[in-house]
């Protein structure tokens, strides 16, 4: 073969190459890259998120019960307390005082009862010695009448008997009247002692009230007072002082406000899990044991039905989640105190071995417009139809083999619960299902029908330098 030959043969097969490799080229400059993903069973949680505070569920302000200066602080911040620990006292020189003075009255008063008992007895006694001598001149009477009626003692006789006998009438009754005298005396004896051991209860109360003490097991939370400051009591009008603040850690919540948008998923009972933002990598389990009916204005926290301005602006709701007790007794971490800032992600909803794609692969379209996308291979058709305003629909752009190219093709879907990142899919695809779930620029603007590529590469993150 001759070397023109070899030579015309080369440059044929280089025009068939370049012929073959142009259309090639042509082919694929009409097909769009874009990210997939299929549809997949998996467990799905959907959480709503809320952030506040730690706070007991049980807490109290210790105010003060009497008026004078503080004589003593046993405790300060932070101490663990028992139940009927003496906590704080207040001067009580007058309260004691009064207690003395009023245990003098009443064992004077008890003194008095005693006697008035020994009267009443020498009066009874003097009763008795009444009717002997009343018995002693009744028959000293009855013989002088015999007597006097047969003629035999002079009349003078017989009126002294008689006259001996009235009087002895007279005197049992007298001293009957002295029993019932002495029994009142020692009655009324007996209720003022009685009201003196009354009025007693009530001043051993008020030098009580000189003595603070804890009313159950807690932390001593805040100790706005020092010793040597005087204390009030409130009133109607006007707030009393507080000694302290003691909380009940055996119970713990986590007070969180949760997005108007969110709470309608919230429940009693629902899990959560609470982080601590000065406990990090500590996860604290929990439930939810109360969910606010009230909205809360964002900016100032006060509820809506006592804002006097008619400002719309985003609103929350109050969800209290107690927390778990650990190892099932009645020990929370002492680093856990109240006040610190935390997050309850709540679970409100747990679907097992479910259909799911991602979020970001929903999108909204024309159905029909779609339709005819789709058969005219991604080009609009060439009548213009009548101006309708198009009814949206939620679905996924799923990838179809046409003949040798890969399109796309918009499928109606119907969710359920919505987690993280994924979203459960109720109706339109099935297991493994390759649809299109990027890039968002892409996603914006796709249509069914159009040829596309796959292109699962990472996309780099762009940072804003102009700062």
């Amino acid at each position: 073969m001759s070397a023109k030959k070899i030579v015309l043969i080369v440059l044929l097969v280089l025009v068939i190459a370049g012929a073959i490799a142009g259309t090639v080229v042509y082919s694929h400059s009409n097909v769009t890259p874009v990210a997939t993903g299929k549809a997949v069973h998996e467990d799905l949680l959907a959480t709503v998120s809320g952030t506040g505070q730690i706070k007991p569920k049980t807490y109290v302000n210790v105010g003060a019960t009497s008026f004078g200066r503080i004589t003593h602080l046993y405790v300060k911040e932070g101490d663990h307390v028992k139940a009927g620990t003496v906590l704080a006292t207040v001067e009580n020189v007058q309260p004691e005082a009064t207690v003395a003075a009023q245990q003098a009255t009443i064992a004077a008063s008890k003194t008095d009862i005693t006697s008035f008992v020994a009267a009443e007895k020498t009066a009874v006694a003097n009763v008795d010695q009444a009717k002997a001598d009343l018995e002693q001149k009744t028959l000293d009477y009855g013989r002088s009448k015999q007597l006097y009626e047969d003629k035999l003692i002079a009349k003078q006789d017989y009126d002294a008997k008689k006259a001996a006998f009235d009087m002895a009438v007279a005197t049992l009754a007298q001293r009957q009247a002295s029993v019932s005298q002495a029994q009142a005396q020692t009655d009324s004896a007996r209720g003022h002692s009685t009201q003196a051991i009354a009025a007693q209860r009530a001043n051993y109360d008020a030098l009580d009230k000189t003595v603070s003490r804890a009313p159950f097991d807690g932390l001593v939370t805040n100790v706005p007072v020092r010793e040597g400051e005087t204390v009030v009591v409130g009133i109607q009008n006007a707030e009393g002082s507080t000694l302290m603040t003691l909380a009940d850690m055996s119970v713990i919540t986590a007070e969180v406000k949760v997005d108007e948008t969110d709470i309608v998923n919230v429940a009693l009972g629902q899990t959560a899990d609470v982080t601590v933002d000065a406990l990090p990598g500590k996860i604290f389990k929990g439930r939810v044991t109360e969910v606010g009916d009230q909205a809360l204005l964002r900016t100032t926290g006060v509820a809506t039905s006592q804002s006097t301005t008619g400002t719309e602006e985003a609103k929350d709701f109050k969800v209290v989640v107690t927390l778990d007790q650990i190892g099932g007794q009645n020990a929370i971490p002492d680093e856990l105190r109240p006040g610190l800032s935390c997050t309850a992600k709540i679970v409100t909803a747990n679907k097992p071995n479910t259909l799911t794609i991602p979020i970001q692969a929903l999108v909204q379209r024309d159905l029909p417009a779609e339709q005819t996308l789709f058969t005219n291979h991604g080009k609009a058709p060439t009548t213009v139809a009548a101006s309708i305003k198009p009814t949206l629909t939620q679905g996924v752009y799923l990838l179809v083999r046409d003949k040798d190219k890969l399109r796309v093709k918009f499928t109606p879907v119907t969710t359920g619960i919505t987690g993280a990142t994924d979203i459960e899919v109720l109706t339109g695809l099935k297991a493994d299902d390759e649809i299109v779930t990027g890039h968002f620029k892409i996603l914006r603007s796709l249509k069914s029908g159009t040829a596309v590529k796959r292109d699962n590469t990472v996309e780099p993150i762009t940072t804003d330098s102009s700062s």
